[in-house]
């Protein structure tokens, strides 16, 4: 479903009492152009020929009059004021983007070359691509071969996968083979807490016998192909218009995009709990445009007047400061600050406590962010303030706070889970302390300390620090120390893969969640 259509299924008013208008205004037009092709004309009694003949300019009914401008602006207005909507406030504590998990096939047939570097480099790139887009929405990332691997869970830092992805190769891989079932069970497992998202699959060829798997899923999944362009594959061929190839711009990455985000702003819009958005100011617009048609000669500036002080004035508002509050609210402009990531300004423009919370925690600001969410009483905002609290190292204070989401709603998701990692943290910091106090109590101190080395008793040692020479030896240079850390994040994964694959049920093929 394009965004058009979906806009169209769900377009209603929010005050459609103010259409009872629309009738009235158009027969009032009606009457008035039929009162003024009444008028005598002075042309009564003479021939239609010679009458065509001395009338200069279009007969009376087909001319524009003023009373036609007058109508469609009052239209206009009261289309407005009946506020035409198509969407929802976009509420900032929920992500506009769906969360989605990237499928990642990793088997030899990735490593053909065919498609340059190579079909793995290249799906590589456009899942870096694709992140980049969605910078801040939740991702996760699973690789597959013989056997499926969640490499890292949902995240909303894009910069921790990036690290797990480079170090993804078919040699890490404990079993050969290609086996999509369990990845795409994996894939819907993580998306089961996030209420809604889509699935990403980037292969080179599918096998026609999980067609009917990827057809089967309840979740969106759309199909990235590392396949040459004019190379076919039965299986992809079959999923039809799922299937988007490879291309050298970033068209395919915002197609992919957007199929993937059209179902979850579907499932957006039937979430009654944030309310619609007034669509009414647009047609503001077009209003004031034809406003300054009464600046001509002949129109009734009368109608301008009432139509200029019905458009800017509201019972509720006092004061304008600068341009934009004339047209967007502070919550608007807040949300609009937001989507530019521009969170220290956009929690100086929200005023709903609960909104200026989460802007604070990610501009860093924590304990502005556990103050002002302490002024609600939801789950929700106990659930926030306890991670602004853990990131401000408040960690009983965030104990706290997880205790209160859990009182105020024992079912709200993460909330159990996040009360016991902080718990654990809290019980694991008192241990140090309590450890280092009793090392420091039992510890011996001398009343002086004198350095020496009388009658060569001591021992003088000669440490040559390696220095950076022609030959490159010494210091790594920044391109070493990246190799080094993808070659450990490689064999991480193939030893933690390795593990999953032992320890799992035999016929699963797959191996737990590591979080």
């Amino acid at each position: 479903m394009t965004d058009l259509w979906l806009a169209l299924s769900v377009f209603h008013f929010l005050r459609p009492s103010w259409l009872l208008l629309v009738p009235v205004l158009l027969a009032l037009w009606w009457l008035s152009r039929r009162r003024h092709r009444g008028k005598a004309t002075g042309t009564e009694g003479i021939a239609p020929h010679l009458q065509a003949a001395i009338q200069v300019g279009y007969p009376e009914a087909r001319r524009i009059r003023p009373v036609d401008g007058v109508v469609l602006t009052l239209l206009l207005s009261v289309l407005a004021a009946a506020g035409p909507t198509w969407s929802r406030q976009p509420n900032p504590l929920v992500a506009q983007s769906a969360p989605v998990v990237v499928v990642f096939k990793v088997t030899a047939s990735m490593e053909n070359t065919d498609l340059a570097p190579s079909r793995l480099e290249r799906g590589k790139q456009k899942i870096r691509d694709f992140l980049d887009l969605r910078a801040g929405a939740r991702s996760a990332l699973l690789a597959y071969a013989g056997s499926a691997h969640v490499v890292v869970p949902m995240t909303e830092d894009a910069s921790i996968i990036l690290p797990y992805l480079e170090g993804l190769s078919p040699e890490i891989m404990p079993k050969d083979g290609a086996s999509l079932a369990p990845a795409l069970e994996r894939a819907q497992d993580l998306l089961e807490g996030e209420g809604g998202g889509a699935l990403l699959l980037v292969a080179d060829a599918l096998d026609p016998a999980d067609v009917a798997t990827v057809e089967d899923i309840p979740i969106p999944v759309s199909v990235l192909s590392t396949m040459p362009e004019g190379t076919r594959d039965r299986g992809l061929d079959a999923l039809g218009g799922r299937v988007i190839g490879v291309r050298p711009d970033d068209d395919d990455i915002l197609r992919l995009d957007r199929a993937l985000n059209a179902s979850y702003r579907r499932n957006l819009l039937e979430n009654s709990d944030d309310p619609w958005l007034d669509r009414g100011p647009l047609l503001a617009w077009p209003v004031v445009l034809l406003l300054l048609l009464w600046f001509r000669r002949g129109w009734t500036m009368q109608w301008a007047a009432a139509l200029a002080v019905m458009l800017v004035w509201t019972p509720d508002q006092s004061r304008a400061e600068g341009v934009a509050d004339w047209f967007w609210a502070p919550d608007q402009q807040g949300q609009h600050a937001y989507d530019r990531k521009e969170y220290s300004r956009a929690a100086d423009l929200f005023t709903d406590p609960l909104w200026r919370g989460w802007p604070l925690y990610r501009a860093g600001r924590y304990e502005e962010s556990a103050l002002i969410l302490e002024r609600v009483e939801t789950a929700q905002a106990a659930m926030m303030q306890g991670l602004a609290n853990i990131r401000n190292h408040a960690y009983r204070d965030g104990v706290r706070s997880f205790e209160t989401a859990l009182a105020r709603d024992p079912d709200y998701p993460g909330a159990a889970e996040n009360l016991e990692t902080a718990k654990r943290v809290v019980a694991y910091i008192e241990a140090a302390q309590q450890a280092q106090d009793t090392r420091d109590q039992t510890e011996l101190r001398p009343d002086d300390v004198t350095y020496d080395n009388e009658e060569n008793k001591g021992q003088e040692l000669q440490v040559e620090l390696p220095q950076e020479g022609a030959d490159g030896a010494g210091l790594q240079s920044a391109e070493q120390w990246m190799n080094s850390v993808d070659t450990e994040t490689g064999e991480f994964l193939k030893m933690r893969f390795m593990l999953e694959a032992a320890q799992a049920p035999a016929g699963e093929g797959q191996g737990a969640v590591n979080e």
